[in-house]
């Protein structure tokens, strides 16, 4: 079978014996695959190895493997490490907000499905969760991936009556719907979560923002404060829909 050579981003790993691993990729030109990389850890007595020693979470290389979407597991022959993101892992909340973009797009991106431009934005992200801007960076890739994928909720208009909200008031977030509810129409959705209209309209801003080769431009500076319970009902709604349950959320939003 030929081999394909690609641009990756480990979004997961398992080490799979003493000198072996399995990967989740994301590779800009095929997507989301499994790999197991046979003698990751193994070195020749001259010290070098087809994989530089093995990949790590969020590790960007260049990765050579066997490209068949209807295998389960494809073999990667050769890893070449290109950034290991060490700035990034000097800092636990920014390696939190890493992982969890990361365990997002394994979760959300379909096999073997490319999406070149969501790469694209996951590797710059990795670069601006390294500097004071991680809150807002991570939350526009989150709603950008969420556009992406398939999974936006409504965040503009009630989707029991349709009536356009603009974050003037409190409203209502409901899973089961995938939406906002006004007040009016509240009652129908046991499952409501109450949304700071101020929060409603600072998603609305930053989904109308402008963009430039596909990131948005002049982001606002956001808090903890600001995106916790913003990210915090979009993993909700994730595990809602995909029926279940997320782990970094916990270490993100914390209680």
């Amino acid at each position: 079978m030929a081999l394909v050579n690609d641009r990756c981003i480990c979004l997961r790993k398992t080490e799979y014996s003493e000198t072996s691993q399995i990967l989740t990729l994301f590779s800009r030109t095929y997507g989301t695959l499994r790999v197991i990389a046979k003698g990751a850890h193994r070195r020749t007595k001259a010290g070098a190895s087809k994989f530089d020693g093995g990949a790590d979470f969020l590790d960007v290389g260049d990765a050579v493997f066997n490209h068949d979407p209807s295998r389960d597991l494809a073999i990667l022959t050769e890893w070449s490490l290109k950034d290991g993101h060490q700035a990034l892992r000097k800092n636990l909340r920014a390696i939190y907000l890493g992982l969890y973009a990361a365990e997002l797009v394994g979760r959300l991106i379909e096999e073997h499905d490319a999406h070149p431009e969501l790469y694209d934005r996951l590797d710059a992200t990795l670069y601006e969760l390294e500097t004071p801007r991680r809150e807002e960076a991570f939350l526009a890739f989150e709603l950008d991936l969420l556009r992406e994928s398939g999974y936006l909720a409504e965040l503009f208009a009630c989707v029991h009556c349709g009536a356009l909200l603009e974050g003037r008031e409190a409203v209502f977030f409901t899973p089961s719907r995938g939406g906002l509810v006004c007040r009016n129409c509240e009652g129908a959705s046991p499952d409501r979560i109450e949304l700071d209209g101020r929060l409603l309209r600072l998603v609305q801003g930053v989904l109308r923002l402008p963009r430039s080769n596909g990131s948005i431009v002049r982001l606002p500076q956001l808090t903890r404060h600001q995106t916790d319970p913003l990210n915090r009902l979009f993993a909700e709604h994730v595990e809602h829909t995909l029926g279940k349950r997320l782990r970094l959320p916990r270490y993100v939003l914390g209680r």
